[in-house]
């Protein structure tokens, strides 16, 4: 009787941001936001774990190289991914990949009293050890970042190919929404833990991640068993036999499928412009950053901005602006980002300092995950199911790299841009590039978003799958 009065309270809370789902309907999502939740919590407290393990161990300027590696590292890893979803279940898939990702955050938590040492016993390590160290953060860095690329793109690719059109306009913001909760509490309760409780490395919070990480397999589980089927289907277009039987099999589908259909290609330009803007903000902020912070506590500020990000972004779902997707459509919702990221890009020219790049990469991150994701994620529904999974896990996980990796390239001018021209000019010529790059790519971004909202409209008006 309690949890029916709970579950009563919480509908009429949410339908003024979310709109009105039938009671079972209303289950699901909150089910699949604690999933999320625990994703999105896990990988927010990985991140700055990530960036601050690596610039201990390795170093800070050589960030750009750990991305460009992470390009080529991720390659074959896509290959196998894809080939695996041939073979395997989406419910297997979700079982998997957990297993994998909680062992593998397990072994690197048990390296970490070893490898993590102060600054003064960094310098006095042997040439060899020195090595062995760095390509462990190598590892490290890589193993997060494929995290970020696989489990999250596995989950919306689940959560697409388990929802209608209308209810996923309704459920996945609710389900973003629940999943800052995750990244709100995890970064700073987890991730700063080694710092409040004075130890020398980061090696309890990635045993607790780790735990963490394994238990989404029951959840899993748990939301497969209790959900209805008829609350598991997806969306089924008149001509969805023709779009799949035209796929063809292999570890390249998912990039012939980008590659052959302009609505897919939209897709990874939308992702990749973003993410070679925001590349370049972050990685002014990571300098920044580092030169002020080391180990642990570097560790403890990057999680701040980990939990401020998901705070920034619950707080913009919370005062409705996934409204703009329900009443002004997908279209409106796309076709905004490149607009804020513009004005984005013109601040990051004009001021700096740690505290605005800080509130900068806050509200960039923010703004994408409250309004840009859900609109993104809504994209695929239209989509046969091999679009869904291997065309989704190309565009998010090689596409997503590629890009980051194409504002890592950029990146590394600064260094001898400094070198040539001295600190102060250099960063100017630097700073010039970045925008006479970046603003024709918003340009760019505005086009594509507006024809993918239109295309999307007219998908769903005639019931037909785009590809």
């Amino acid at each position: 009787m309690i949890s029916n009065t709970l579950l009563n309270c919480l509908q009429k809370i949410c339908r003024f941001n979310f709109g009105d789902f039938e009671r079972e309907e209303f289950k699901k999502f909150l089910r699949m936001g604690l999933i999320f939740a625990l994703i999105i919590g896990v990988y927010w407290t990985l991140r700055p774990l990530k960036d601050a393990v690596f610039i201990h161990l390795v170093g800070k300027l050589s960030l750009p190289y750990a991305k460009t590696a992470s390009v080529v590292a991720l390659l074959p890893l896509v290959m196998f991914y894809t080939k695996l979803l041939e073979k395997t279940s989406r419910e297997k898939m979700l079982i998997i990949l957990p297993s994998f990702y909680g062992a593998g955050v397990l072994l690197f938590a048990s390296l970490m009293p070893f490898v993590e040492k102060s600054p003064q016993e960094m310098k006095a390590l042997s040439f060899s050890i020195s090595i062995l160290v760095q390509l462990i953060g190598y590892l490290w860095y890589l193993f997060v970042e494929s995290f970020g690329s696989l489990v999250v793109a596995l989950f919306w690719a689940f959560a697409s190919d388990t929802t209608e059109p209308l209810s996923a306009r309704r459920g996945f913001p609710l389900v973003v929404a629940i999943g800052q909760i995750g990244g709100i509490i995890f970064p700073y309760s987890i991730g700063g833990l080694p710092h409040r409780l004075g130890l020398p490395n980061d090696g309890l919070s990635m045993a607790i991640l780790g735990l963490f990480t394994l238990s989404i397999i029951p959840l899993v589980r748990h939301f497969l068993k209790v959900t209805p089927i008829n609350l598991l289907k997806s969306f089924q277009g008149t001509n969805i036999e023709e779009a799949e039987n035209a796929q063809e099999p292999g570890f390249l589908e998912g990039l012939k499928l980008m590659l052959k259909h302009r609505y897919l290609l939209g897709m990874f330009a939308v992702n990749f412009i973003y993410e070679v803007i925001v590349t370049i903000f972050d990685f002014n902020f990571k300098i920044a950053a580092g030169s002020l912070y080391s180990g642990v506590e570097l560790s403890h500020y990057l999680s701040l901005y980990g939990s401020s990000v998901n705070i920034v972004s619950l707080t913009c779902l919370l005062l409705g602006i996934s409204n703009i997707t329900r009443f002004l459509g997908v279209g409106t919702a796309l076709a905004l980002m490149p607009l804020i990221v513009g004005g984005a890009l013109f601040s990051f020219l004009t001021i700096d300092s740690l505290n605005f790049l800080f509130a900068l990469m806050v509200g960039s991150k923010a703004i994408n995950y409250a309004l840009n994701g859900p609109a993104l994620k809504q994209l695929y529904i239209p989509t046969s199911q091999d679009a869904r999974f291997k065309a989704q896990a190309w565009i998010e996980t090689f596409g997503s790299r590629a890009s980051k990796e194409a504002g890592s390239l950029f990146n590394m001018l600064l260094s001898p841009l400094q070198s040539y021209f001295g600190a102060i000019t250099g960063r100017s010529y630097y700073l010039l590039m970045s925008g006479c790059i970046g603003f024709p790519l918003l340009a760019l971004w505005l086009v594509t978003a507006l024809f993918l909202g239109r295309t999307f409209k007219q998908a769903i008006s005639g019931k037909k799958v785009v590809c």
